[in-house]
């Protein structure tokens, strides 16, 4: 207690500043991935990717990021354990958000798409298994973590596969594509809207004290998608083309349709990222500055301060705006090449598992996810359309993230113990 009376105020400037870390490691890392696959298929540059999802993920921090945070992220460690002695919690928590942030920086140098909810899920183990005891870590929540290494990347997977195979079908292989186009994508605007509004909805508006039973979120979501689908049906009606231009013409034009798509995917992603991926840089954050606040008390949901939501989403776009780029290439060009259409049934495919695991409690990364997704659209044109250097890369920088979270946690949490006991 005299510790958290004595340097309280140091600890909560450091766990900011750790926390921002984090925050900067999340925008290289976890948002270069969802606007990859815009980057990847030139539906948008660099530059515009960036400016979208500055805007869109800073509005899904810091409007739907968490009025009320949990202190204990996921449930993953017993607080009952850390009544006795609170400061050791402390020392946890911002050696979690310091193991983390440093591991999604070298991950992000080296273009490797990681999990952020991984890092920061195996830095807390690890500083409360060796740190306090194993019995303060709740392991089936572990096991569920590492079974969704392969879940979550195989159902995405699926989902992008037939998302992919239904736009060859009913429009590329046909006579007439830009008709059918016409005609069908309207029904792929409203599926993009309804699963994006669901997972608006269901991830990010509760934050904001709007709470929707299953099935008013869903009217919601189909109302929405209703509106996305007339909206984009004006705008393809509008298009002129030739109809004497050869087909790779009107390959072409269809392209164009599906990059108009992709933008709308792109930016409501990136609000659903920020709403929710916001809480793996301000939950510990939340924890350290509600259990020094009351000095010592370890209470069961903690206040958010004023400037921790912000300071979460400044560090989100300024890690993609400065640090970004290796990972979208990644994603974008590096696993498989990318059209406008590949990489919208990937998005969508991404999108529409986040929206099963929120429904199911499936604990869920969305770089998994949309890993997954480039990899089934791959698939779909044969396992030669994949680049299996850098798919193995990425399984084994997955595979270690728990371990080096977890050890690096350790290293840190000990060092703190030192300086401050």
């Amino acid at each position: 207690m005299d510790i958290l009376a004595v340097h309280g105020e140091t600890l909560v400037i450091f766990a900011a500043v750790v926390g921002f870390l984090m925050a900067w490691g999340i925008g290289a890392n976890d948002v270069a991935n969802a606007m990859g696959t815009s980057v990847g298929s030139k539906a948008l540059t660099i530059k515009q990717a960036i400016i979208i999802a500055m805007i869109f993920e800073f509005a899904g921090a810091y409007l739907a990021g968490g009025e009320v945070t949990s202190t204990i992220r996921k449930g993953i460690i017993d607080a009952s354990f850390y009544i006795e002695q609170p400061e050791l919690l402390v020392f946890g928590m911002t050696a979690a958000l310091l193991a983390a942030g440093t591991w999604l920086i070298i991950a992000s140098y080296y273009g490797w798409p990681v999990s952020t909810t991984h890092s920061i899920v195996g830095a807390i183990v690890g500083f409360s298994a060796v740190g306090v005891g194993m019995d303060s870590v709740t392991w089936s929540a572990v096991g569920g973590i590492v079974g969704s290494w392969i879940i979550t990347p195989l159902i995405s997977g699926i989902i992008a596969y037939f998302i992919f195979m239904s736009s060859q079908k009913l429009i590329f292989n046909t006579k007439n594509p830009i008709d059918n186009a016409k005609r069908y994508v309207p029904l792929y605007m409203f599926l993009a809207g309804f699963v994006m509004s669901l997972v608006t909805i269901v991830k990010g508006l509760k934050h904001v004290g709007l709470h929707f039973s299953m099935p008013d979120a869903l009217l919601l979501a189909a109302a929405m998608g209703v509106g996305v689908a007339v909206i984009g049906k004006v705008f393809i009606n509008r298009i002129k083309i030739d109809p004497k231009a050869d087909k790779k013409m009107h390959f072409a034009n269809v392209e164009k349709i599906f990059a108009v798509l992709m933008i709308v995917t792109a930016c409501a992603m990136a609000f659903a990222h920020g709403s929710n991926d916001v809480a793996n840089a301000i939950g510990p954050l939340a924890a350290v500055v509600s259990i020094v606040g009351h000095n010592g008390e370890i209470v069961e949901k903690a206040e958010l301060a004023w400037w921790i939501l912000p300071l979460g989403g400044v560090g989100i776009i300024l890690g993609l705006a400065i640090f970004g780029k290796r990972v979208m290439a990644t994603i974008g060009t590096g696993i498989t090449h990318l059209t406008p259409s590949r990489g919208f049934a990937a998005e969508l495919a991404a999108a529409s598992t986040v929206v099963i695991a929120s429904g199911t409690g499936l604990p869920i990364s969305t770089t998994q996810t949309l890993v997954g997704a480039v990899l089934g659209v791959g698939m779909a044109r044969g396992i030669a359309a994949l680049n299996l250097g850098v798919v193995r890369n990425i399984v084994v920088s997955w595979v270690v993230t728990l371990p080096v979270g977890a050890g690096l946690s350790i290293v840190f949490f000990y060092l703190l113990k030192a300086m401050f006991s």
